[in-house]
């Protein structure tokens, strides 16, 4: 979802991560974080959720969804992995 986002108006994984340091008023996040959360490898905590709402144009509830079905999707990968490592 923040790649489609993202890249629906025109802005990079710079532009975003100095955006949302921009609006949050915390330079604790870099692109590589938001290149991160757009390949599922790490999931926004809640305090980055809403500012990626501000910098990206969405609805907080948008954003809630996209995290629970990348809890979920992470979650069911983990156990399939989990079931093949013990055969």
């Amino acid at each position: 979802m923040i790649r489609q986002a993202r890249s629906s108006l025109g802005y990079s994984q710079y532009a975003v991560a100095n955006e949302l340091v921009r609006v949050s008023g915390n330079d604790a996040l870099t692109r590589e974080e938001v290149a991160r959360w757009e390949r599922g490898k790490r999931i926004p905590g809640p305090y980055w959720r809403k500012w990626i709402c501000t910098v990206l144009e969405l609805s907080l509830g948008e954003v809630e969804v996209a995290a629970r079905f990348a809890r979920a999707a992470r979650w069911s990968c983990e156990v399939t992995r989990a079931a093949s490592v013990r055969r």
